[in-house]
């Protein structure tokens, strides 16, 4: 019996029986969880007994939308999935959300739904749904515990399901009668996931392309990484003096301050950084692939005659176009640890196109002036005075929308993962995705950005934070609009507004009736001791505090 699973197991005698529910606690303690985030519902009841008395962490949420949220953002920041859990019916529906950014973003979570009793299935009981039918096309697999004696295998089968191959959700069933019948209590062992790595052939075609070429790129992407994984490949690419790029919404897989960094790439890049797309004779991409966002809706990158190296885990490219010149199957730090040995000759061309591309993204990172304007707040302004004051391993949390585009921009993202965002544009992510963050690790300064449109998604969490102890800057970025599909609006039916106006609150107000600190600023000179105030209230007072930045409408960052 491994160490997990002796820790996994109760003081005292062990008992010759133990409920399939309380089963399913033990085995997510042997593999390692440390929180769970839950909706609670009579149809689970038993797991929340087993919880009771567990190393797990029970987060109350609000919604089960903001419960998947922060399960698929745990995903995101460990090697391993998150756990939400949610009742029958109407809560497994609303925690679809968070299922749908598990699956594009590739993130390892698992969804536990409580169901109706056994005996009662096929018979339109109270709440029925077919687990199957609805989430059979958005997760890796869809299971339910028919079989109590099997409780611990199918956690075990569920976390290995969502590690394995491209990381992704995994949905478990759980009857209410049947996980409250009593089984065997030993564990099912954890089940090792594969991580690849480098064949001698790959080693040759990788070296072989790499000194061939005279402008290469790699592209890092993909929440498969770890801290020592982008150490170690950060200092064989500056070594060699190589750029890399970001996929959309991963930076801080590279350092945002190595002279190998040379911006991101995905929705709103700078146009250099876009053009390096076709001027490079080389693309190493890893941990991601050439997908819908990167190439500009399949449209750039598609020429057959580029060469691209495919560097990921997942043997079927999914979501992947254009060429495919070598794919090498191996997660990120795997590859990493077989890279950083190839020695390579020095090429001066390199060097001057990565200083050249370096140069590019310094400018465009380059902060805007600090010293406030006499008109209304401005995220620039927020943004120069916030940005300074920021420690080395300070992490932020975006969901979809225009005011992201700050963050991308400015924001210093130097650790693995100091970027918690939804890449599959999902609105309502900010604060959630926070939350987690900050319950995960409670000494960084966690910033979130939210829109005014997403922010009242999941807004009402603020008031989990506050249950928790959870210490997030919560910056609402207020311009009365859904901004981006505003602009999609202008571009297609000109002057023609519609669908797009909101009429807010005062988030500030709302902040303090959760139990924290809130300001509203409306001019862009009250931006630099709001800011202070937000600050203090999180260092000195332990709670988490928000900035409602009233903006004029239309203003970008780019």
């Amino acid at each position: 019996m491994s160490a997990q699973e002796q820790q996994a197991k109760p003081e005292g005698p062990t008992p010759t029986k133990k409920s399939a529910g309380h089963l399913i606690v033990d085995t997510l303690v042997a593999h390692g969880v440390e929180r769970a985030y839950v909706i609670p519902g009579e149809s689970y009841l038993d797991v929340l007994d087993g919880l009771h008395h567990s190393r797990i962490e029970t987060v109350v949420c609000r919604h089960e939308g903001g419960a998947s949220y922060m399960a698929e953002a745990d995903g995101k920041m460990h090697q391993r999935p998150g756990v939400a859990m949610v009742t029958r019916g109407p809560g497994a529906a609303n925690a679809h959300v968070g299922l749908h950014t598990a699956w594009q973003d590739s993130t390892p979570m698992i969804l536990f739904v409580g169901l109706i009793p056994f005996a009662h299935r096929d018979r339109e009981a109270f709440q029925e749904f077919d687990i199957k039918a609805w989430f059979d096309t958005g997760a890796k697999r869809v299971m339910v515990l028919d079989h109590p004696e099997r409780a611990s295998e199918i956690v075990a089968e569920a976390m290995f399901s969502a590690m394995s191959g491209r990381p992704g959700p995994v949905v478990v069933g759980l009857p209410e009668d049947v996980i409250r019948e009593l089984v065997s209590p030993d564990l099912h062992p954890v089940i090792p996931v594969a991580s690849g790595g480098m064949t001698v052939t790959d080693w040759k075609e990788l070296k072989s392309a790499l000194e061939e070429s005279t402008k290469p790129l790699f592209v890092l992407g993909g929440n498969d990484w770890t801290q020592a994984g982008t150490d170690e490949l950060t200092a064989w690419l500056e070594e060699h003096h190589l750029p890399a790029a970001v996929e959309w919404r991963c930076e801080g897989n590279i350092p945002f301050s190595s002279p190998s960094y040379v911006g991101p790439i995905g929705y709103g890049r700078p146009k250099p950084t876009y053009d390096l797309l076709e001027e490079t004779d080389l693309m190493v991409f890893v941990g991601t692939v050439p997908g819908d966002v990167i190439t500009d809706g399949f449209l750039v990158r598609q020429d057959w005659s580029k060469k691209n190296f495919l560097v990921t885990i997942d043997s079927s490219l999914r979501g992947r176009s254009g060429a495919v010149s070598h794919q090498i199957v191996s997660k990120p730090d795997v590859f990493v640890r077989d890279l950083v040995k190839m020695e390579l000759i020095d090429k001066p061309e390199w060097q001057s196109f990565t200083e050249r591309m370096r140069a590019e993204q310094e400018k465009f990172a380059a902060l805007p002036t600090a010293r406030p304007s006499d008109g209304p707040a401005r995220m620039d302004t927020l943004m120069a005075n916030l940005v300074p004051g920021l420690p080395s391993d300070a992490m932020v949390t975006l969901g979809a929308g225009e005011h992201t585009n700050w963050a991308h921009r400015y924001f210093p993202t130097e650790k693995y993962a100091s970027m918690i965002s939804a890449r599959n544009g999902s609105m309502g992510y900010s604060v959630p995705s926070a939350i987690a963050a900050s319950l995960n690790f409670p000494g960084r300064r966690i910033v979130t950005i939210a829109g005014d449109g997403e922010f009242l998604m999941n807004g009402q969490e603020l008031a989990t934070a506050a249950q928790y102890g959870a210490t997030p800057l919560v910056i609402v970025m207020d311009n009365q609009e859904y901004g981006t599909i505003r602009t999609h609006q202008e571009r297609h039916y000109p002057e023609r507004i519609s669908g797009t106006q909101l009429a807010n609150p005062d988030f500030a107000l709302m902040a303090q009736a959760f139990g924290g600190f809130g300001v509203r600023v409306e001019h862009d000179s009250e931006i630099p001791s709001a800011l202070e105030a937000a600050l203090e209230a999180i260092d000195g007072k332990g709670t988490f505090a928000l900035v409602h930045l009233i903006v004029e409408q239309r203003v970008k960052a780019y």
